[in-house]
């Protein structure tokens, strides 16, 4: 298809099928801490501005974590559909750590999910709060499952092969190998800021209209005390992640940074701000450079030198033209977070905060630029790692199942219209719900619910009004 090879194919639908799934479960983990840190603040305060934001955030929630359940059920299948020599590679590892998701997490959620989103008046405040934070831990617990198999795949160790296979004879080392800690915390605090950004793009939004109630103002605020202090907090564990990656996988941050070579006279190695990396003449061209600042950062000295391409075999590189920009993208837009912080912190020392217009437009040019980051990031990891499916070990071209070129590209073409439809009819349905904005909660029950509070009836003609139903004719009368 197209001149692509089958492997080539199966990445591509990986890679394709991952980029949806990657987008909902950030926004789900971090719409469920927001939602348990709303719930507390209304419990302790009784302020109506956190109920209602709560029970407007909370669907948007709902239909974030329904496709985020779909889109993963199609990325485990993929595993025996398409990369089933990997499966049988290290499924003994993988396996259980994904099985261990389903029997922590996902249990954990599916107890609690129900109460949370239909419980509001049918249980007490504390147990309700609970069923929130409970699905909150869940799904961090799941990101860490997730993140500890990919971390594997990364820095492997912890296991020994066996007649082909890789065994585990270490589970604590499988799951808590050398990049699993950064790349765990890096990721987390990656979907609170997208999450962050949501909320504030969102009510920009509604500012720009003239939408400036105690609900909007509130969001707008919140989001912009989670960006201030944990973007520049993301740069720091970046920076350590960068490291880690150094030391593990050097060859990977060679081609992150597009260092060929470096030199015998140690002028040490520069930052390359731009450029092209060109992995046919082995050179990056059009750089524009900072000289030793490269090895500054890097190696703590002005002239240090660190891995470059061509310290390896031409086989064993990843692509640097994709990983050099995919980096560049996600660095960019997190300075652009910490810029949009600062700046949102200037304004509201000055009291400028609801009334600049230029600041609510840049922030509805950022709301997605979470989301984008987090791709880019996982382009740069996942793309970096190449050409293997565990560093070192096991290579992708070996991890491949035996189809055509022709069967990968029909379901390539299929996932894309499958997906397209299915998934862009949720998201066009979770813009119609931000554009509506919060609302005040209209609930018939008492705020606190619970045991003895009208219950919203199991059959629908029960909800009528009783004064309404005693207006209906008797159906005896009816018929005669």
């Amino acid at each position: 298809m197209l001149g692509f090879t089958a492997l080539e194919l199966a990445r591509i639908q990986f890679g394709f099928t991952i980029s949806f799934h990657i987008i909902f479960p950030a926004i789900t983990i971090g719409l469920a801490s927001y939602l348990t840190v709303l719930e507390i603040l209304w419990l302790s305060t009784k302020r109506e501005v956190y109920r209602d934001l709560y029970h407007f955030w909370v669907k948007i929630f709902a239909v974030s974590f329904g496709m985020g359940v779909v889109s993963g059920l199609v990325m485990a299948y993929q595993f025996g559909t398409n990369w089933s020599y990997f499966s049988d590679f290290a499924g003994s590892i993988t396996g259980p750590l994904l099985a261990y998701e389903v029997l922590t997490a996902f249990f954990l959620e599916a107890g609690f999910l129900g109460v949370m989103l239909f419980g509001w008046h049918r249980v007490g405040p504390r147990m309700h709060l609970m069923s929130t934070a409970m699905v909150a831990v869940g799904t961090l617990i799941s990101a860490s499952w997730i993140i500890a198999s990919n971390s594997w795949m990364q820095t492997p160790q912890g296991f020994e092969i066996i007649d082909g296979r890789a065994v585990p004879t270490d589970w604590i080392a499988v799951i808590f190998n050398p990049s699993f800690p950064y790349r765990l915390i890096h990721m987390s605090i990656a979907a609170y800021l997208a999450t962050a950004l949501l909320v504030v793009g969102s009510a920009a939004w509604h500012l720009l209209r003239g939408n400036n109630n105690t609900s909007i103002k509130k969001m707008f605020s919140m989001g912009l005390w989670m960006l201030v202090l944990v973007a520049p907090l993301q740069a720091v564990v970046g920076d350590l992640h960068g490291l880690n990656t150094l030391e593990y996988q050097p060859v990977k941050l060679a081609a992150i940074e597009g260092h060929w070579e470096n030199k015998t006279n140690g002028e040490g190695v520069p930052l390359i701000l731009i450029g092209w990396p060109d992995m046919e003449r082995e050179e990056t061209r059009y750089k524009i450079e900072i000289p030793h600042l490269g090895s500054l950062l890097l190696t703590g000295t002005w002239d240090g030198p660190i891995p470059a391409l061509k310290d390896f075999p031409p086989e064993d590189r990843p692509n640097s033209t994709i990983v050099f920009w995919s980096f560049r993208i996600m660095v960019g837009l997190g300075l652009c977070m910490i810029l949009m912080g600062i700046w949102g912190a200037v304004l509201r020392w000055r009291g400028k905060l609801w009334s600049n217009r230029a600041f609510q437009k840049f922030a509805v040019l950022m709301w997605p630029t979470g989301l984008i980051a987090i791709l880019a990031g996982w382009y740069t990891t996942e793309i970096g790692r190449q050409p293997w499916t565990v560093y070192g070990i096991f290579r992708t071209a070996d991890s491949v199942s035996n189809h055509s070129a022709g069967q990968l590209g029909f379901t390539l073409l299929l996932f894309i219209v499958v997906y397209i439809a299915i998934f862009g009819t949720g998201t066009a349905y979770l813009f119609r719900l931000v554009q509506k904005g919060p609302v005040p909660f209209e609930g018939r029950q008492t705020e606190e619910g619970g045991v003895g509070q009208e219950q919203t009836p199991m059959r629908p003609i029960s909800a009528a009004k009783k004064s309404d139903r005693d207006d209906a004719p008797d159906p005896d009368e009816r018929d005669k």
